[in-house]
């Protein structure tokens, strides 16, 4: 039975030095980001990551891409099974990324006074059950059912496991446990996809569905057991730029109605105003991405192992670009995060000179798949330190709704341009689109860092918020 989240001692309040005169850094503007809780406070044994806690949850995210990419994976066989045609259960993906996107911040508002705990477990058990309903489906309405229970269930994880993940960990390493956690993810594309289809092959296309519902409950059980719970010094009350700013410890960040503070709103504004535009470089990227069979196809006959050689290499480098994401300062992240979209767009832009050369070729595949890699782990801990400990619910399920868009928005932007006017033009719009994006993030960080600039005329306390 859930019983409520263990609460601070006192009310939830902003976790940054901030008054009206800051506004001005919390806005798409000249955002500061400088929202961490305060490290002092988080000494000792909570400097050292919960590595235990944070394997597990990489475990949650490796289930559910698994998952949510099996049908995918099984294609062929599943739809001969099925009776439908292969383009009805490709539905199957489109549809769960409705689902995540509609489903998510209601859900993660719904849960938000829960221990996330056993949100987690309870989530993954009935992710781990819809699996095993769609193994056993006998129709495609059946399977369809399945299906959505399974998306929402995917929404509600992904919401809470980003949101845990910045509670249990010290502020200055929450890069590094991002990318723990989201190798996970990069792990489930790069391994359990292939080996479902080749499960698929070698026996049938159910196999996969069995498989990912009994590690769903054994990660369920762990979670429960393994995972360390949100500690009661998560929400510390903040330290003021100024003494006369100080709020007393009893005063809450919320209006007399009950709405957020000024302070909130901002940083939630500013987290929106990120995460659309990493959703907008996610589009471009999946507009090419979603092709990436047959844009690769001339580079795949050049080299041993073919397109499914490229398509490893591609799956490698990603997990370890996720990986050295970790070692990012926090206070750079906005900056990395910048440099990363420009790399995108780059990457983007030269597919249309695939085929040249198969040295060439393997470079570019490298590229594209670091920056993009990159790309949700800073996007996810530039979010959080934004939103601060007040928002962290809220962040955790802007997240997976932001990068679901983008995979749908993407997905129809490339078949659109495909069949409109053929693949050789698809490398164009796709860039473009990422274009907006990266000259947009470049605007921010550009601002930001004016902001943090003190006036000539101007003291550099008076006004402005302490950063790193």
């Amino acid at each position: 039975m859930l019983t409520p989240a263990r609460r601070a001692s006192s009310p939830i309040r902003i976790t940054h030095p901030l008054t009206l005169t800051l506004m001005s850094e919390l806005n798409v503007a000249g955002m500061d980001t400088s929202t961490d809780l305060d490290t002092s406070r988080r000494t000792g044994r909570r400097d050292d990551l919960p590595w235990p806690s944070l394997l597990v949850l990489g475990a949650v995210t490796f289930v559910v891409v698994v998952g949510e990419m099996l049908p995918m994976a099984v294609l062929p066989q599943m739809s001969a099974d099925l009776g439908v045609t292969e383009a009805r259960t490709g539905l199957l993906v489109s549809l769960w990324a409705g689902v995540v996107v509609v489903g998510a911040l209601p859900l993660a508002r719904l849960a938000r006074r829960w221990d996330r705990r056993a949100v987690v477990t309870i989530a993954m058990a009935v992710f781990a059950a819809s699996s095993a309903g769609t193994a056993v489906a006998g129709s495609y309405e059946a399977a369809l059912v399945a299906r959505v229970v399974g998306a929402a269930a995917c929404g509600l994880l992904w919401a809470s496991v980003n949101a845990h993940v910045a509670a249990i960990v010290p502020d200055a390493r929450l890069a590094r446990a991002v990318s723990v956690v989201l190798v996970g993810a990069t792990l489930g594309t790069v391994l359990g996809v292939p080996a479902a289809n080749l499960a698929a092959d070698a026996a049938d296309w159910r196999a996969g569905f069995w498989a990912v519902a009994v590690l769903g409950a054994l990660v369920a059980a762990a979670v429960r057991l393994v995972v360390v719970p949100e500690p009661p010094d998560a929400r510390p009350a903040p330290e003021p730029a100024d003494p006369a700013d100080a709020r007393p410890a009893s005063e809450p960040t919320t209006t007399a109605g009950g709405r957020p503070d000024a302070g909130d709103r901002a940083r939630l504004r500013a987290a929106l105003t990120v995460a659309g535009l990493a959703g907008l470089l996610m589009t471009g990227h999946f507009a090419a991405y979603t092709f990436v069979t047959p844009l690769l196809g001339p580079t795949g006959d050049e080299v041993p192992g073919g397109v499914p050689a490229l398509l490893l290499l591609y799956g490698v480098v990603s997990a370890v670009a996720v990986g050295l994401v970790g070692r990012v300062p926090v206070e750079r992240t906005q900056a990395v995060l910048t440099r990363a979209g420009a790399a995108v767009v780059l990457a983007l832009a030269a597919l249309a000179g695939l085929g040249a050369h198969p040295v060439t070729d393997v470079a570019l595949v490298v590229a594209w798949a670091g920056a993009t890699a990159a790309v949700p782990a800073l996007t996810q801990t530039l979010l959080f330190r934004i939103g601060g400990a007040g928002l962290r619910s809220t962040i955790g399920a802007i997240v997976p709704v932001t990068f679901n868009l983008g995979i749908a928005a993407g997905a129809a932007l490339g078949s659109a341009v495909v069949d409109g006017v053929g693949l050789a033009w698809l490398p164009a719009p796709a860039a473009g689109v990422a274009a907006v994006a990266a000259v947009a993030l470049a605007a921010l960080d550009r601002r930001r860092a004016e902001a943090r600039t003190p006036s000539p005329g101007r003291s550099a306390g008076a006004g402005t918020a302490r950063t790193p």
